[in-house]
């Protein structure tokens, strides 16, 4: 099996048991800005489009999953594909077939699934999902608020913190004259 990073197992996790595309987001693009000499960068970029376009439909906002799933099929490479354990083909023509389906003015959400070729991985991440206490392949809990809404649940004091944080760094270096 190659070398397969754990963002990238933990994203296949997130993505195919806990159905929580926020996370995978936050997770691949963690990885991407702390690697951007990764041979599959543009493909960890296009995987978290793919996951914002879920979020973003299953939320009911078809422009957005629109322009997210159409940005992610330029952006991805057969090659690079194949490197993370997917079968490139058959993902191509799922999310080509979800893009006609969200022209469709009836679109319900469905959840997708990214078709794995290397059976290893697929055993990896069924073992990590089972860790996790989530099953493999589960359908998205529809009722669940906190995962549909997540963005806009989630606590960020942390985040809030560093900003003011930052900022107060900032006025201190102008007012000392020590820089912009």
């Amino acid at each position: 099996m190659p070398n397969y990073t754990e963002a990238y197992i933990q994203y296949l996790v997130h993505f195919h048991a806990e159905r929580d595309y926020f996370e995978c987001h936050e997770v691949m693009e963690e990885y991407w800005k702390e690697h951007p000499e990764d041979p599959c960068s543009e493909a960890c970029v296009g995987l978290i489009q793919v996951a914002v376009s879920l979020y973003h439909q299953r939320r009911g906002n078809r422009a957005g999953a629109v322009k997210m799933l159409a940005s992610s099929l330029q952006r991805f490479k057969d090659e690079q594909l194949e490197l993370l354990g997917i079968d490139a083909a058959e993902f191509r023509l799922r999310l080509q077939a979800r893009l006609r389906e969200l022209d469709n003015a009836d679109f319900v959400y469905t959840d997708l699934d990214i078709p794995l070729q290397d059976e290893a991985l697929n055993a990896v991440c069924r073992d990590a999902a089972a860790q996790a206490q989530a099953e493999w392949g589960q359908p998205s809990n529809l009722n669940d608020t906190y995962l549909i809404h997540k963005h806009t649940l989630r606590d960020r004091s942390g985040v809030v913190a560093e900003r003011e944080l930052q900022k107060q760094r900032r006025m201190e270096r102008r007012s000392t004259g020590d820089g912009v």
